[in-house]
């Protein structure tokens, strides 16, 4: 079976892609593993930076349906607090209903979708060539990596950052409970920090990352939960206040934040894939969306030039990823660090409590502009 572009994963990122190709008239394929709609571990925030790309995509459904957010809370304890209006905004969606609206779009213009699990890949003769547990294999002439976090397709590509242990986890669950409709708070604890902001329908999104070790001191999530999270009084009235939707959390595990490189054995990554920034900066689904739309013009740019240069290709994408994203996933290390040590978390909280603008200029360091409207 032989198709134009093929994309490796139907998650933000990739849908968002396969929208834009279609909508530009490329036949897209898509292969994910899992059918839709399903929950997935995620702040579920979005910067308002996508919202002129949206319209562009016809996904303006999707903001009508979304809780709107404008102010940030970050809260240690009682006496370490400070709130701020987001310069931008964004946007509370959960993924459950985010991804089942952005796959119906792609299916609407015609995107093909096999829901299958990739076995192999390699590059060979200028095409991919991709093999599935089925037996079928795909042939592409562009391969887009979009399978999240983490990934087989990592190890079948021998990614260096897939070779190391890393040391981070998360637990997502959604709530019915009481938090400011427009806010989203960050909550710190030791080894970690929790987020909290309402999507659709009033539920309240509660996800956490902490590191894997501070984690396994404590049996189950509950004992954690009343050990570790209880700390921060704020998170605690929260929590204890609240009714959990799921059966029981979500959890993620071997989460990594090392570099990696945007292109890899030819496949052109978007999404986490590329690159996993901090869930403190709150920025990585509107980051996964920009870079949907990068790899996407260039993709079109070079498959209409008079030549089709792969190298051209590849060396565009990595040089505007880079230019676009590289300077907030080193702000996001330095300030997911900074949050690990309390004592620097305390002064830091001091400093921006008394220094407003000082916090202003932090969060627009993680985040970016409008995305500008393609010209095609």
């Amino acid at each position: 079976m032989k198709v134009p572009i093929l994309i490796l994963g139907g998650g933000l990122a990739g849908l968002t892609a396969a929208i834009h190709l279609s909508k530009l008239g490329h036949a897209v394929t898509v292969i994910e593993k899992n059918t839709y709609p399903r929950h997935k571990v995620c702040g579920e925030y979005i910067s308002n930076e996508v919202l002129d790309y949206f319209k562009w995509l016809d996904l303006q459904d999707i903001v009508d349906q979304s809780q709107r957010i404008n102010t940030f809370r970050l809260e240690m304890d009682k006496f370490n607090t400070s709130e701020v209006i987001l310069p931008l905004g964004g946007f509370g969606i959960s993924r459950f209903l985010l991804d089942n609206l952005l796959y119906r779009k792609a299916k609407a213009q015609n995107c093909q979708f096999i829901h299958e699990t990739v076995s192999a890949i390699r590059f060979h003769d200028g095409s991919f060539k991709v093999d599935l547990n089925s037996g079928l294999q795909i042939e592409a002439q562009i391969a887009i990596g979009s399978f999240g976090k983490r990934s087989v397709i990592d190890v079948q590509l021998e990614r260096k950052f897939i070779q190391k242990k890393s040391h981070w986890m998360a637990v997502k669950a959604h709530f019915q409970g009481n938090f400011a409709n427009n806010k989203v708070g960050l909550f710190p604890f030791e080894g970690g920090y929790c987020g909290v902001s309402k999507v659709e329908d009033n539920q309240l999104n509660i996800c956490y990352i902490v590191q894997t070790e501070v984690f396994k001191k404590h049996k189950t999530i509950p004992e954690f939960t009343a050990s570790v999270l209880y700390k921060n009084n704020g998170l605690k009235d929260i929590l204890r206040n609240a009714e959990m939707l799921f059966e029981s959390p979500l959890t993620i595990s071997q989460i990594s934040f090392d570099d990696k490189k945007a292109v890899e054995n030819h496949v052109l990554m978007i999404g986490d894939a590329a690159g996993l920034i901090h869930p403190l900066c709150g920025n990585g689904m509107a980051m996964a969306i920009h870079s949907a739309k990068i790899a996407s013009e260039l993709i079109h740019t070079n498959l209409n030039a008079a030549v089709f240069s792969r190298e051209k290709l590849e060396m565009d994408y990595e040089r505007v990823w880079k230019k676009t994203f590289k300077s907030r996933l080193r702000m996001g290390r330095y300030l997911s660090a900074l949050l690990l040590n309390p004592a620097l978390t305390k002064v830091c909280m001091k400093t921006i409590t008394r220094f407003p603008t000082l916090f202003k200029y932090i969060i627009q360091k993680t985040h970016g502009k409008l995305i500008p409207i393609p010209n095609q």
